[in-house]
């Protein structure tokens, strides 16, 4: 599959934990007679997520969204593991309607755990490619990003780059740079390995990829192409859209390392680039089901899609949005053809990997 769509999510109202646990209450939207008054009352039309993504175009589509419905969005932030436990205990009395987060594996997880709801939309399965929604449409992807191979301009050419395995032979020795394996961006990237070869050779691939590295793995995705700048190593393994926001930076400094190092698309050949989704799922004791889905079919239009692909370079979900200039210089690409669920199902064997193979 050539892969010009992806992923995209989005501002309202911001309330901490504390504010949000009053959410039911709120007054307004839909009118219902007082029978001692005779008075018409209003009860607030609201949406409340739970979110682990936290960008400004999220914000902004969030206000979007209000402005277009009148629904208010009322948002809690948090980390993905910690938000998933939240809801497990809260059970049928939170105020969650929705759930965001990045990673297939992740929401897998939260399908697991029980705590999602099947969504029927025929306008979401329109705007999202079932590759990119879960089997039973418990959870549904806004946006992705490719992890890719980046590269010095200066020091590689891209006809010296081919796939994730060849990171391993002897040409780059010394010369690799990566983030942590508490990275849950490497972990799944290692997951999607023992989900297409199987654990020995995933375990090979780690294997080898920590004796060419240059350096103990350190830093955010941003900090390895900055480490390439600086002549540390030659290529990095890195998402996609972290080029794109160094290019378009405030940070000059910042956009000179964008400018100097390029994007590589790995097994074109074979099995394709790893991908992974942010997505979207309605909570399994959602209070407002209908305007929770009313978001997602917003945060899936084209309009929308758009605007995360433009203000944080990922990839839009919606085969219909425009990709920015940036994306379209990166060329079209083949993904890996997998159940982004399955990196959930092989995270502990991805761990045991790292851990066996050194990868700190």
């Amino acid at each position: 599959m050539n892969y010009r769509t992806l992923f995209a999510p989005l501002l309202t109202t911001v309330l901490t934990a504390g504010l949000l646990a009053g959410c039911g209450t709120d007054k307004a939207a839909n009118e219902t007679n007082n029978a001692n008054t005779g008075k018409v009352e209003t009860k607030e039309q609201v949406v409340n997520i739970y979110s682990a993504r936290s960008y400004d175009v999220d914000k902004l589509l969030y206000e979007q969204f209000t402005e277009k419905t009148g629904i208010k969005v009322n948002l809690v932030d948090g980390k993905a593991e910690e938000l998933i436990e939240r809801l497990k205990r809260e059970g049928e009395s939170t105020e969650a309607d929705l759930f965001l987060t990045v990673d297939g594996g992740v929401l897998n997880n939260a399908k697991q755990a029980g705590i999602l709801q099947p969504v029927s939309s025929e306008t979401i399965d329109n705007n999202v490619p079932k590759q990119l929604r879960d089997s039973e449409n418990q959870w549904i992807g806004l946006s992705t990003r490719a992890r890719v191979i980046v590269y010095s301009k200066d020091r590689v050419k891209p006809e010296q780059l081919s796939t994730y395995e060849d990171l391993t032979s002897a040409a780059w020795k010394g010369k690799i740079l990566v983030r942590p394996s508490s990275s849950l961006y490497n972990q799944s990237l290692l997951s999607s390995f023992i989900e297409l070869n199987g654990p020995e050779k995933a375990e090979e691939w780690s294997k080898g990829l920590v004796a060419n590295l240059a350096r103990t793995p350190e830093g955010n995705d941003r900090d390895q192409a900055k480490a390439i700048v600086a002549g540390v190593g030659d290529v990095a393994l890195m998402n996609t859209y972290y080029v794109g926001l160094l290019m378009n930076s405030k940070d000059p400094e910042e956009v000179k390392v964008g400018e100097s190092v390029g994007v590589f698309f790995p097994n074109q050949e074979t099995t394709g680039t790893h991908i992974n989704v942010s997505g979207a799922a309605v909570t399994k004791h959602s209070k407002n089901v209908e305007n929770a889905v009313k978001l997602i079919e917003f945060l899936t239009d084209v309009e929308a899609q758009n605007l995360v692909a433009k203000e944080n370079y990922e990839f839009p979900v919606n085969a219909k949005a425009e990709l920015p200039e940036l994306l379209k210089s990166w060329g079209s690409f083949k993904t890996q053809q997998i159940d982004l669920g399955k990196l959930g199902e092989h995270n502990a064997a991805a761990l045991e990997i790292m851990n066996k193979t050194g990868w700190k």
